[in-house]
């Protein structure tokens, strides 16, 4: 039952990061935003637009990766915390 949340939390990060990159091409929800917060646009790519206009628009991709291998570190620093392996 533990993997299965893990899986799920994994999912909904992997999902996050997904949305947060410019290779987010699914428009599921509406031109207003997702529950009508205009900072959540359909197309995704916020990063991209929170990078807009400053000197580390060139390195967004990079800067995706690093966050997201740095997220995922934590992630599993934490499952190693909290699922200790048997004996």
């Amino acid at each position: 039952m533990k993997r299965l949340i893990w899986m799920a939390i994994v999912i909904c990060v992997a999902a996050v990061f997904f949305y947060l990159s410019r290779f987010w091409t699914f428009s599921l929800w509406p031109r207003s935003g997702l529950f009508g917060i205009e900072a959540l646009r359909p197309q995704g790519s916020l990063l991209g637009q929170w990078l807009r206009g400053t000197d580390f628009a060139p390195f967004e991709l990079l800067i995706w990766a690093v966050g997201a291998f740095l997220v995922l570190t934590v992630l599993q620093k934490l499952y190693d915390l909290l699922n200790p392996p048997p004996e």
